[in-house]
């Protein structure tokens, strides 16, 4: 890996690299169940996103590191799909949103603004085996580093749809 990549986290962001837009929002009741795609979601502070498995409780890795909702970058789910040939344009990324024009990096330690809703890095999502079995051989490969990131929810409200994403430095705690 190189050093670029390896430390991009640190590197100082412009306004521009830190301004997006919300392209899918994904949604599924239980672990494993397909995900939906939907055009509005509401965040709920502190559980995830109204009607997903992880602030209903029954996704599968919710006890084990209090995921609420998870990120993937359009421009990291199409170079995985390049990589491996397959698609992840239905939910098959197994991530709630879809933002496009920032990069992953850019979230460490941070605040996301995305509608009303007001959300924290939480930490990386590196894909699963789960997500092989259910995608096809070579997506655990295709996103090693582009799997995501989980998020909690700060503030809750609604987002949809070609939102605007800003991502801000996290507040001082006092």
């Amino acid at each position: 890996m190189s050093r670029h990549r390896l430390f991009s986290w640190l590197r100082d962001w412009s306004d521009a690299d830190l301004r997006g837009t919300l392209r899918g929002i994904y949604l599924a009741p239980v672990a494993g169940a397909p995900m939906e795609a939907v055009a509005t979601a509401r965040a709920v502070t502190g559980e995830g996103l109204a009607g997903d498995r992880y602030a209903l409780g029954t996704g599968h890795w919710r006890a084990t590191d209090g995921c609420q909702v998870t990120l993937i970058t359009l421009e990291d789910m199409q170079a995985a799909q390049r990589t491996a040939g397959l698609s992840f344009s239905q939910g098959e990324h197994r991530r709630n949103l879809v933002v496009e024009g920032i990069p992953v990096a850019a979230y460490r330690d941070r605040h996301v603004r995305i509608g009303e809703a007001r959300l924290r890095f939480h930490r990386l999502r590196p894909p699963c085996g789960y997500l092989e079995r259910m995608v096809g051989g070579g997506a655990m490969k295709a996103l090693a580093h582009r799997g995501g990131i989980g998020l909690t929810v700060v503030e809750g409200g609604t987002m949809k749809v070609g939102d605007p994403v800003i991502v801000k430095p996290t507040p001082a705690r006092r």
